[in-house]
């Protein structure tokens, strides 16, 4: 088995189908040995697993959970792409969208929920340059989407 897949049943985590495109777009694409990664939302099997905005419906421990469930997606989407989770060298960017109430200033705190997932399964690998921005609206009512960038073998 993966590495990668070894230590994600370790916490506790599998890998759920990847997602499919809502919309008329690719779910990633390669650009040499960088693969980029549609936005991928906090769903699981086609049903939105954290809906609504964080400061009224949800907080920002539910954010960070479904800061979570996008990472579980994106990894999805790069064994997908990849065939193996093993074969990513480095996370370089991930960007973080959480919709959140007016004035909400904890998007880091909500986002860490991916970023400190894929620290965990890659170690320093995992570490990635970042935006945490919150929004007013996501697809689908969703509470946080993330797009990753990373370099593979």
């Amino acid at each position: 088995m993966d590495p990668i897949e070894t230590k994600l049943q370790a916490l506790g985590l599998s890998l759920p189908q990847p997602p499919s495109p809502g919309a008329s777009y690719l779910p990633f694409r390669f650009n040499g040995s960088s693969l980029v990664l549609a936005g991928v939302i906090s769903a699981q099997g086609g049903a939105v697993t954290h809906s609504g905005q964080v400061g009224r419906e949800q907080t920002v421990e539910a954010g960070y959970e479904a800061a979570r469930v996008c990472a579980l997606n994106a990894l999805a989407t790069i064994k997908l792409a990849l065939g193996r989770l093993d074969r990513v060298r480095e996370f370089t960017y991930v960007s973080g969208y959480v919709n959140a109430v007016a004035g909400f200033d904890q998007s880091p705190q909500v986002i860490n929920g991916a970023s400190d997932l894929f620290v965990a399964l890659y170690g320093d690998a995992g570490r990635h340059a970042r935006a945490a921005i919150a929004v007013a609206g996501l697809p689908r009512n969703a509470t946080v989407e993330i797009q990753v960038t990373l370099l593979f073998d």
